[in-house]
């Protein structure tokens, strides 16, 4: 008589000994893994979270007890006014967001398609806080430079960037010293780093200015976006065609908020 088969009964997720999908429990909501990222560079108050992520305040307010129920921040006094801070569980966190934004960076920009103008409001510091996950590690190695970048307008500021040996920081502040310094309208510089505005075009305009040595920040860092290469147009007269060249670059910063 040949045996009867019983079916095995379909279990609860959380009993099934997956990692992936048991660590997905505990960092897996839209908000976690966001907020540790941006308190990877130091201690940040509520508003400063709020202005990094544009999370609204009773979300923010749940996300971040719930990551200090779990053990992933804690509190910081800092001249008066609560700041929060990583704990060493937070930080082990470091790894999985890198590996998750330079996915999406190299790989799901492309992949998806996405509009680089969809991001025309974003802020100067964002892009340059996301830096580190666009190094190129090929190009990095070895490397020691510094970069200072001097942004005025609304969102403006001055910012360090270093690269050394393969790894990137940023911090605010001016460099000392600096092997070159870009300075331009913070909505310009967003322009050219999402890939709105040709470097090219806006150096031609006189919209930005690099002093210093001949190294180009863009050499080191991967693309946030990457423009489809423009089809040839129909030949048109000699004046017609330096009127389109000297408006290019104000026609994409037309595209770019001011942030």
């Amino acid at each position: 008589m040949p045996r009867s088969v019983v079916a095995r009964p379909i279990l609860a997720p959380g009993q099934i000994f997956c990692p992936v999908g048991r660590a997905l429990d505990v960092i897996g909501d839209r908000w976690t893994l966001v907020l540790v990222r941006h308190l990877l560079g130091g201690a940040l108050g509520f508003q400063e979270l709020r202005a990094r992520t544009g999370i609204a305040p009773r979300v923010l307010s749940a996300r971040l007890r719930a990551l200090a129920k779990r053990g992933f921040v804690g509190l910081a006094d800092a001249e008066g006014r609560p700041r929060y801070q990583l704990s060493e569980r937070g930080r082990s966190l470091e790894p999985i967001i890198t590996a998750t934004a330079r996915w999406y960076l190299r790989h799901g920009l492309d992949h998806l398609e996405v509009d680089p103008t969809g991001f025309s409001a974003t802020s100067a510091r964002s892009i340059l806080e996301s830096l580190p996950f666009l190094l190129r590690d090929d190009r990095a190695a070895g490397v020691d430079l510094t970069f200072e970048i001097r942004l005025s307008g609304l969102g403006g500021g001055v910012w360090t960037v270093r690269i050394v040996d393969g790894t990137c920081t940023v911090r605010e502040g001016f460099a000392e010293p600096a092997d070159v310094r870009y300075t331009a309208e913070a909505r310009v510089w967003c322009a050219v780093a999402l890939g709105i505005a040709a470097a090219k075009d806006v150096y031609r305009d006189g919209l930005m200015t690099k002093d210093g040595g001949r190294e180009a920040l863009d050499y080191y860092f991967y693309q946030i976006a990457r423009s489809p290469a423009p089809k040839s147009p129909p030949q048109r007269p000699r004046r017609t065609q330096r009127k389109l060249r000297k408006s290019s670059a104000s026609s994409a910063l037309s595209a770019v908020k001011s942030s």
